[in-house]
């Protein structure tokens, strides 16, 4: 069966220098994968990767049946992956309804539809169409990031820390509507800092250190200890200086 996402062996980083080495990560329709390990691990740096922002990867990813390696960000977007980074994720300057219109850039004779289905999803932000994006709260931001991606019907949407900084209350909300996205048959890959939070909404988990795939499987057969023990070992080598 064909994947929504498949990355095979893909390196990349910055000015040549190597933050992820080999990595592969699947993603089927209708499924969260997260994505955890320690900091520094180049989880974020994956996401960058898989979206095309960083120049000079090697290796393989794949959307649905398409080959995008080496695809431009915008090309990439066109053809069915959202992206939504952990920072400047919207455009404050511009109202809540203003960022939803970007993402509907695609097709903008659906953007009535789209907003009404957004809504649904997110419907805090209704009331607060008018206002400008700055205005917004971090989790309400957050929403509003996912919303103005889900604008123009993505296969696949990357998630960088979506509940980084937040409330236990909006941390929660977030897994709650990545729950109700999957289960509209959309792929995504969601980099997660809490371990147990990944493991408790996630069905997939990949764990990453120093760059390289270290540990992965489903969420019943990979549990926080033995994650906690991966990222134990890897700091005592840290420390030790034998990495």
């Amino acid at each position: 069966m064909t994947a929504a996402l498949e990355v095979k062996k893909l390196t990349a980083g910055y000015r040549g220098f190597p933050i992820v080495n080999d990595v592969d990560l699947r993603i089927e329709a209708g499924t969260a994968v997260a994505v955890v390990g320690p900091n520094g691990a180049g989880k974020s740096t994956l996401l960058k990767a898989i979206m095309g922002l960083l120049e000079g990867t090697e290796g393989m990813v794949k959307l649905g049946d398409l080959d995008i390696s080496g695809w431009k960000p915008q090309r990439i977007s066109s053809h069915g992956m959202g992206y939504v980074p952990q920072v400047a994720n919207v455009f404050p300057s511009m109202t809540v309804r203003e960022n939803l219109e970007i993402g509907a850039h695609l097709d903008r004779s659906l953007f009535a539809q789209r907003e009404e289905e957004v809504l649904a999803v997110f419907p805090d932000l209704k009331p607060a169409l008018k206002r400008q994006a700055g205005t917004l709260s971090g989790g309400q931001r957050v929403m509003l990031a996912i919303g103005r991606v889900l604008m123009s019907r993505p296969k696949v949407i990357l998630l960088d820390e979506p509940t980084a900084g937040l409330a236990p209350k909006y941390a929660a909300r977030v897994w709650e509507i990545v729950d109700t996205i999957a289960k509209s048959g959309v792929g995504l890959g969601i980099v997660e800092q809490n371990v147990e939070t990944a493991l408790e909404g996630a069905q997939q988990v990949y764990a990453l250190i120093n760059g390289r795939n270290a540990m992965s499987g489903s969420t019943a057969e990979v549990d926080s200890e033995s994650l906690g023990r991966l990222f134990m070992d890897n700091l005592e080598v840290r420390i030790s200086g034998r990495d």
